[in-house]
Protein backbone atom coordinates (compact mmCIF):
# COMPACT_ATOMS: atom_id res chain seq x y z
CA UNK A 1 0.00 0.00 0.00
CA UNK A 2 1.25 3.59 -0.95
CA UNK A 3 2.59 5.25 1.91
CA UNK A 4 0.42 8.46 3.05
CA UNK A 5 1.31 11.87 3.41
CA UNK A 6 1.51 14.30 6.29
CA UNK A 7 -1.64 15.02 5.66
CA UNK A 8 -3.55 12.04 4.28
CA UNK A 9 -2.63 10.16 7.73
CA UNK A 10 -3.67 13.17 9.76
CA UNK A 11 -7.30 12.85 7.86
CA UNK A 12 -7.15 9.14 8.77
CA UNK A 13 -6.29 9.94 12.46
CA UNK A 14 -9.01 12.20 12.46
CA UNK A 15 -11.40 9.95 11.54
CA UNK A 16 -10.27 7.31 14.12
CA UNK A 17 -10.20 9.70 16.74
CA UNK A 18 -14.08 9.46 16.72
CA UNK A 19 -14.33 5.71 17.47
CA UNK A 20 -17.24 5.59 15.34
CA UNK A 21 -19.19 1.86 15.57
CA UNK A 22 -20.57 1.93 12.24
CA UNK A 23 -19.70 3.97 9.31
CA UNK A 24 -20.80 3.53 5.63
CA UNK A 25 -18.98 4.51 2.57
CA UNK A 26 -20.11 5.32 -1.26
CA UNK A 27 -17.65 3.62 -3.32
CA UNK A 28 -17.25 5.33 -6.64
CA UNK A 29 -15.61 9.03 -6.16
CA UNK A 30 -15.29 8.55 -2.32
CA UNK A 31 -12.89 5.40 -2.03
CA UNK A 32 -11.80 6.04 -5.49
CA UNK A 33 -11.57 8.22 -8.38
CA UNK A 34 -13.76 7.29 -11.39
CA UNK A 35 -17.22 5.82 -12.03
CA UNK A 36 -16.36 2.04 -11.44
CA UNK A 37 -20.36 0.97 -12.33
CA UNK A 38 -19.72 3.03 -15.40
CA UNK A 39 -16.75 2.29 -16.72
CA UNK A 40 -17.43 -1.59 -16.09
CA UNK A 41 -20.34 -0.74 -18.11
CA UNK A 42 -18.60 0.16 -21.22
CA UNK A 43 -16.30 -2.40 -21.06
CA UNK A 44 -18.37 -5.48 -20.84
CA UNK A 45 -20.09 -3.71 -23.80
CA UNK A 46 -17.56 -3.18 -25.82
CA UNK A 47 -16.61 -7.02 -25.01
CA UNK A 48 -20.06 -8.35 -25.53
CA UNK A 49 -20.73 -9.85 -22.52
CA UNK A 50 -24.16 -9.57 -23.05
CA UNK A 51 -25.88 -9.95 -26.44
CA UNK A 52 -26.09 -7.66 -29.85
CA UNK A 53 -29.61 -6.37 -28.80
CA UNK A 54 -29.02 -5.88 -25.34
CA UNK A 55 -25.81 -3.74 -26.44
CA UNK A 56 -27.94 -1.86 -28.74
CA UNK A 57 -31.01 -0.66 -26.13
CA UNK A 58 -27.90 -0.21 -23.32
CA UNK A 59 -25.97 2.37 -25.17
CA UNK A 60 -29.60 4.37 -26.68
CA UNK A 61 -30.77 4.06 -22.99
CA UNK A 62 -27.40 5.30 -21.43
CA UNK A 63 -27.33 8.07 -24.22
CA UNK A 64 -30.88 9.06 -22.98
CA UNK A 65 -29.43 9.11 -19.51
CA UNK A 66 -26.84 11.63 -19.98
CA UNK A 67 -28.92 13.69 -21.56
CA UNK A 68 -31.26 14.23 -18.81
CA UNK A 69 -33.98 11.89 -19.64
CA UNK A 70 -33.64 8.86 -17.30
CA UNK A 71 -33.34 9.20 -13.77
CA UNK A 72 -30.40 8.26 -12.07
CA UNK A 73 -32.10 5.07 -10.09
CA UNK A 74 -33.62 4.03 -13.19
CA UNK A 75 -30.34 3.96 -15.45
CA UNK A 76 -28.79 2.19 -12.16
CA UNK A 77 -31.07 -0.44 -12.24
CA UNK A 78 -30.91 -1.07 -15.82
CA UNK A 79 -27.23 -1.26 -15.49
CA UNK A 80 -27.71 -4.51 -13.45
CA UNK A 81 -31.68 -6.04 -14.76
CA UNK A 82 -29.69 -6.25 -18.21
CA UNK A 83 -27.59 -8.92 -17.40
CA UNK A 84 -30.54 -11.00 -17.22
CA UNK A 85 -30.73 -14.48 -17.97
CA UNK A 86 -26.67 -15.06 -17.62
CA UNK A 87 -24.84 -17.28 -14.78
CA UNK A 88 -23.92 -14.40 -11.97
CA UNK A 89 -20.48 -16.45 -11.57
CA UNK A 90 -19.43 -15.57 -15.67
CA UNK A 91 -20.56 -11.71 -14.51
CA UNK A 92 -18.68 -11.48 -11.36
CA UNK A 93 -15.67 -12.94 -13.34
CA UNK A 94 -16.29 -10.13 -15.85
CA UNK A 95 -16.14 -7.61 -12.90
CA UNK A 96 -13.41 -9.54 -11.16
CA UNK A 97 -10.82 -8.89 -14.46
CA UNK A 98 -12.16 -5.65 -15.16
CA UNK A 99 -11.28 -3.67 -11.98
CA UNK A 100 -7.81 -4.20 -11.41
CA UNK A 101 -7.15 -2.73 -14.80
CA UNK A 102 -9.80 -0.11 -14.93
CA UNK A 103 -10.42 1.41 -11.20
CA UNK A 104 -7.80 -0.26 -8.92
CA UNK A 105 -4.64 2.28 -9.35
CA UNK A 106 -6.88 4.86 -8.77
CA UNK A 107 -8.22 3.89 -5.40
CA UNK A 108 -6.79 6.75 -2.92
CA UNK A 109 -4.53 5.23 -0.31
CA UNK A 110 -6.15 7.78 2.09
CA UNK A 111 -9.49 6.03 2.33
CA UNK A 112 -7.89 2.49 1.83
CA UNK A 113 -5.95 2.89 5.01
CA UNK A 114 -8.87 4.17 6.80
CA UNK A 115 -11.34 1.41 5.88
CA UNK A 116 -8.51 -1.07 7.19
CA UNK A 117 -7.90 1.27 10.50
CA UNK A 118 -11.61 1.30 11.18
CA UNK A 119 -11.83 -1.95 10.16
CA UNK A 120 -9.38 -3.56 12.51
CA UNK A 121 -10.15 -1.36 15.43
CA UNK A 122 -13.93 -3.38 15.47
CA UNK A 123 -15.81 -0.32 13.37
CA UNK A 124 -18.49 -2.41 11.27
CA UNK A 125 -18.12 -0.56 8.31
CA UNK A 126 -20.20 -1.16 4.93
CA UNK A 127 -19.91 -0.48 1.71
CA UNK A 128 -23.50 1.13 0.03
CA UNK A 129 -23.26 2.12 -3.94
CA UNK A 130 -25.80 2.41 -6.48
CA UNK A 131 -23.17 0.19 -9.03
CA UNK A 132 -23.57 -2.82 -10.00
CA UNK A 133 -22.86 -5.51 -6.85
CA UNK A 134 -20.50 -7.15 -9.08
CA UNK A 135 -18.41 -4.70 -9.26
CA UNK A 136 -18.64 -3.40 -5.74
CA UNK A 137 -17.62 -6.67 -4.91
CA UNK A 138 -14.73 -7.01 -6.97
CA UNK A 139 -13.36 -3.39 -5.41
CA UNK A 140 -14.13 -4.33 -1.54
CA UNK A 141 -11.81 -7.33 -1.65
CA UNK A 142 -8.86 -4.72 -1.84
CA UNK A 143 -10.59 -2.96 1.30
CA UNK A 144 -11.74 -6.48 3.32
CA UNK A 145 -15.05 -5.41 3.28
CA UNK A 146 -16.81 -8.93 3.33
CA UNK A 147 -19.99 -9.97 1.06
CA UNK A 148 -22.57 -9.03 3.76
CA UNK A 149 -21.12 -5.39 4.27
CA UNK A 150 -22.31 -4.23 0.48
CA UNK A 151 -25.15 -2.64 0.01
CA UNK A 152 -25.34 -1.88 -4.49
CA UNK A 153 -27.43 -2.31 -7.33
CA UNK A 154 -28.82 -5.84 -7.11
CA UNK A 155 -31.13 -8.33 -8.92
CA UNK A 156 -33.20 -11.49 -7.62
CA UNK A 157 -31.27 -14.34 -8.78
CA UNK A 158 -32.08 -18.07 -9.04
CA UNK A 159 -30.14 -21.38 -9.38
CA UNK A 160 -27.15 -18.85 -10.40
CA UNK A 161 -28.87 -17.60 -12.83
CA UNK A 162 -29.51 -13.62 -13.04
CA UNK A 163 -33.44 -12.57 -12.95
CA UNK A 164 -34.59 -9.20 -14.29
CA UNK A 165 -36.26 -8.59 -10.89
CA UNK A 166 -34.52 -5.72 -9.10
CA UNK A 167 -34.23 -6.14 -5.32
CA UNK A 168 -32.33 -3.19 -4.35
CA UNK A 169 -30.77 0.59 -5.88
CA UNK A 170 -29.21 1.77 -3.06
CA UNK A 171 -29.36 5.75 -4.67
CA UNK A 172 -30.08 9.15 -2.92
CA UNK A 173 -33.13 8.51 -0.59
CA UNK A 174 -32.71 4.89 -1.39
CA UNK A 175 -29.14 4.77 0.52
CA UNK A 176 -30.41 5.67 4.22
CA UNK A 177 -33.27 3.14 3.02
CA UNK A 178 -31.41 0.47 2.64
CA UNK A 179 -29.02 1.41 5.88
CA UNK A 180 -32.07 1.11 7.67
CA UNK A 181 -32.96 -2.07 6.74
CA UNK A 182 -29.54 -3.18 7.05
CA UNK A 183 -28.20 -1.86 9.79
CA UNK A 184 -31.19 -1.22 12.13
CA UNK A 185 -29.99 2.70 12.76
CA UNK A 186 -27.61 5.61 11.55
CA UNK A 187 -24.23 5.80 11.19
CA UNK A 188 -21.51 7.64 13.15
CA UNK A 189 -19.52 8.24 10.45
CA UNK A 190 -21.03 8.74 6.32
CA UNK A 191 -18.57 9.31 3.45
CA UNK A 192 -19.61 10.53 0.21
CA UNK A 193 -18.91 12.59 -3.13
CA UNK A 194 -22.32 13.35 -5.06
CA UNK A 195 -25.58 14.54 -4.66
CA UNK A 196 -27.58 11.21 -4.26
CA UNK A 197 -24.84 10.55 -1.02
CA UNK A 198 -26.98 13.57 -0.04
CA UNK A 199 -29.36 11.44 2.48
CA UNK A 200 -27.08 8.73 3.77
CA UNK A 201 -24.36 11.81 4.89
CA UNK A 202 -27.41 13.43 6.86
CA UNK A 203 -28.42 10.69 9.00
CA UNK A 204 -25.12 10.08 10.18
CA UNK A 205 -23.56 11.50 13.50
CA UNK A 206 -20.28 13.02 11.57
CA UNK A 207 -20.80 13.34 7.75
CA UNK A 208 -17.92 14.05 5.10
CA UNK A 209 -18.08 14.85 1.92
CA UNK A 210 -15.20 13.19 0.38
CA UNK A 211 -14.17 15.03 -3.24
CA UNK A 212 -17.57 16.46 -3.07
CA UNK A 213 -19.01 17.56 -6.51
CA UNK A 214 -19.97 21.20 -6.78
CA UNK A 215 -23.80 20.72 -5.53
CA UNK A 216 -22.81 18.37 -2.52
CA UNK A 217 -19.81 20.64 -1.44
CA UNK A 218 -22.55 23.31 -0.84
CA UNK A 219 -24.70 21.50 0.83
CA UNK A 220 -21.97 20.33 2.76
CA UNK A 221 -20.71 23.92 3.75
CA UNK A 222 -24.27 25.17 4.69
CA UNK A 223 -24.89 22.32 7.00
CA UNK A 224 -21.00 22.15 8.49
CA UNK A 225 -19.74 18.66 7.41
CA UNK A 226 -16.43 18.14 6.92
CA UNK A 227 -14.97 18.21 3.72
CA UNK A 228 -11.74 16.65 2.42
CA UNK A 229 -10.27 16.33 -1.04
CA UNK A 230 -8.31 13.56 -1.61
CA UNK A 231 -5.15 14.41 -3.80
CA UNK A 232 -5.59 12.45 -7.17
CA UNK A 233 -2.07 12.60 -7.42
CA UNK A 234 -1.58 10.23 -4.40
CA UNK A 235 -3.72 7.94 -5.63
CA UNK A 236 -3.39 3.77 -5.97
CA UNK A 237 -2.87 1.13 -3.71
Amino acid sequence: MTSLTPAQAEFVDSVVRLRPRVATFDCDGTLWSGDAGEGFFSWELEQGLVSKEIQRWARSRYADYRAGNVPEEIMCGGMVTMHRGLREEVVQQAADDYFPKGIATNIFPEMLALVRRLRGDGCDVWAVSSSNLWIIRAGMRYFDIPPDRILAAETAVENGTILDRLTRVPSGPGKSEAIREAIRGAPDCAFGNSIWDREMLAMSKHPFAINPNLNLKEIAITNGWKVYEPDTNHSGR
